[in-house]
């Protein structure tokens, strides 16, 4: 049988998938794994020098290998924005976790994010995407894979934390 003992969190980025995730494991006695330093640790590149190197489709490859290979337990695990981009990813996050997304509106999104092509963010149509493009496309993926969504907009950090773990436990 699948260990569902992980929290699997999902979002846009500037969502809190990181942050919120250290506090959460915190708060839920679990590890943490941020699946994004995973893959700078496997790739020894940032994010944003894979992204130039392979593109965006160069680097979903990347990013659903490193996923669909973590063999965690008991963890909060945050997965990068892209995730969704990867059908087999995402079935062996939800075979090992709970799958909950961070739900943020889009002018929250666009308050906290900063310079999307600095943040190595995948833009699948090319550095011409906009951020409402981006927000647009994705939000149908993060549904679909979805088991537990969490609204955090105006929520603090620890807030936020506290009412995934509310949801979760």
């Amino acid at each position: 049988m699948a260990d569902k003992s992980n929290i699997v969190l999902i979002g846009m980025p500037g969502a809190g998938k990181s942050t919120l995730g250290i506090v959460l494991a915190k708060i839920l006695n679990k590890d943490f794994v941020d699946a994004d330093l995973l893959i700078q640790n496997q790739s020894d590149k940032t994010l944003q020098k894979i992204i130039d190197a392979l593109g965006p489709e160069g680097f979903i490859e990347v990013e659903n290998a490193v996923l669909s290979g973590i063999s965690a337990t008991n963890s909060v695990i945050s997965t990068g924005g892209s995730a969704i981009y990867s059908d087999e990813a995402m079935k062996h996050l939800a075979e090992i976790g709970i799958i909950v997304y961070l739900q943020i509106s889009y002018d929250s999104l666009k308050t906290r994010l900063g310079d999307l092509q600095e943040r190595g963010v995948v833009l699948k149509n090319g550095v011409s995407m906009s951020l409402h493009d981006l927000y647009d496309e994705r939000k149908p993926l993060y549904e679909k894979y979805a088991q537990i969504t969490v609204n955090v907009d105006d929520l603090t950090i620890t807030a936020a934390a506290r009412k995934v773990a509310s949801t979760v436990e």
